[in-house]
């Protein structure tokens, strides 16, 4: 069964022990400047930071409210980054991770052509842009840890709060809408349950998710509920036709053309002669 993660937003405090414990178990080096002493450190993931805690304060009436969410790989059910990668160096794996092709090459596939991050809808991957033979890197779900100790993913078992819950991912997804169902002050939706075809990554939170940095819009229309690969396979799966169709167009064309010269030709070698 495959696996995922619950986020409350509403019990995350900012504390960001999930990002050192990304850092640590992940051997992630902590650059100059990727920890600061301010409220958005730091800004965003990258290739050497593949979780990070941005903070939100939202309007609510006379009040305000401060809202903390990790953001990290959403492992998607159908990924997009898995589709657009044309050397196959990225698998969905049965319990839930997107990551590297377990392989003895491991992401040695990885030709650094950054097709998964225009592809990724979450803007995730990130790209070793200081390394002479790069590669895109973003959050394996601890793998690892999950498939080989049966662990959970490192920033889960750091979470002082129970802001993340791991488990199988049915069985978040009756806890989440349990739990909104008993408490009116969460959205009515559990962020990743459709969006995008799912995810392995769910968040419930008590301000609306295009608040807090989610993408619920798209050409002002409500984000599609149908995977990434599925909507360009609608667009694919016409190539053959279209490339043997304009094939034949062309070749009907240029046998007609190639006629039409020819009897335009043989009218002019028989044409009759004017002897006046």
């Amino acid at each position: 069964m495959s696996k995922g993660v619950l986020v409350d937003v509403t019990r995350c405090i900012g504390c960001r022990s999930c990002q050192v414990s990304c850092k640590s178990w992940n051997d992630l080096p902590a650059k100059l400047g990727t920890f600061s002493n301010n409220w958005d450190s730091p800004g965003k993931t990258s290739a050497d930071t593949w979780t990070n805690v941005n903070y939100y304060v939202i309007e609510d009436g006379d009040n305000l409210k401060w809202r903390f969410v990790k953001r990290q790989c959403m492992h998607c059910n159908e990924p997009a980054c898995e589709s657009a990668c044309f050397t196959h160096s990225f698998v969905k794996t049965k319990e839930g991770a997107v990551i590297y092709k377990p392989t003895e090459l491991n992401k040695d596939y990885c030709v650094g052509c950054r097709y998964c991050m225009i592809a990724c809808p979450f803007g995730i991957p990130g790209f070793q842009w200081d390394k002479a033979f790069p590669y895109v890197q973003k959050c394996r779900f601890c793998y690892d840890r999950m498939k080989e100790e049966g662990l959970e993913p490192a920033c889960v078992t750091s979470c002082p709060t129970g802001a993340l819950k791991f488990g199988d991912r049915k069985e978040l997804l009756a806890e989440a809408w349990d739990r909104i169902n008993k408490n009116p002050r969460y959205v009515k939706g559990v962020y990743g349950e459709k969006e995008y075809g799912g995810t392995s990554w769910l968040y419930i939170s008590d301000v609306p998710f295009d608040k807090i940095g989610f993408r619920t819009e798209a050409f002002g229309k409500p984000v599609t509920q149908r995977s990434i690969p599925s909507l360009t396979w609608d667009v694919l799966k016409w190539t053959p036709y279209l490339f043997f169709g304009w094939g034949a167009i062309l070749t009907i064309m240029r046998a007609y053309t190639k006629r039409h010269a020819e009897v335009h030709d043989e009218s002019e070698l028989y044409e009759p002669v004017d002897n006046k």
